[in-house]
């Protein structure tokens, strides 16, 4: 089983953020240069939101506001769920899905430690599932002789 703390160390642990007092413009910037769809928004150490694309094109783009005149604090999702380093992926895709969000901050001991995002783990799902199949594929051609002896076809079965 997959773990938040197996994401970061194959995808870094590396936390962009912003300030609630920058421009959505600043933030749109680090966004792009960063190729990332959401940041952080941290008030000194303290996690007090994240702002998305998301975020941007329903609170911004919809009401005509200038991202170069709005704060991040003014757009911002300020109700942030987090996960553990310790956590399955499983239970992060099913929080995901319930709260229909893209983006984790994982946090220990009240710090952020890095992000996940949905992408990452859909990956990791995917790698746990094929890491399954392969050891049952081994499992039923080396643990059960009989049974790798079958064939590959229904036609060569000798009924």
């Amino acid at each position: 089983m997959f773990i938040v703390r197996q994401i970061l160390d194959n995808k870094g642990s590396d936390v962009w953020s912003v300030g609630p007092h920058d421009s959505i413009y600043t933030a749109l910037e680090l966004m792009a240069e960063k190729n990332i769809g959401a940041v952080l928004v941290m008030d000194g150490e303290r996690l007090v939101g994240i702002f998305s694309e998301r975020d941007y094109a329903r609170k911004i783009i919809l009401h005509g506001k200038a991202s170069r005149d709005t704060l991040v604090s003014e757009a911002m999702t300020t109700r942030v769920f987090a996960v553990r380093p310790d956590q399955p992926v499983g239970g992060c895709m099913a929080l995901m899905t319930e709260k229909r969000i893209r983006h984790l901050p994982v946090m220990r001991d009240n710090r952020v430690v890095g992000v996940i995002s949905i992408g990452d783990v859909v990956k990791a799902l995917i790698m746990q599932q094929e890491n399954t199949i392969q050891h049952l594929e081994e499992y039923i051609t080396t643990g059960h002789p009989e049974i790798s002896k079958l064939p590959e076809k229904a036609d060569e079965l000798d009924v």
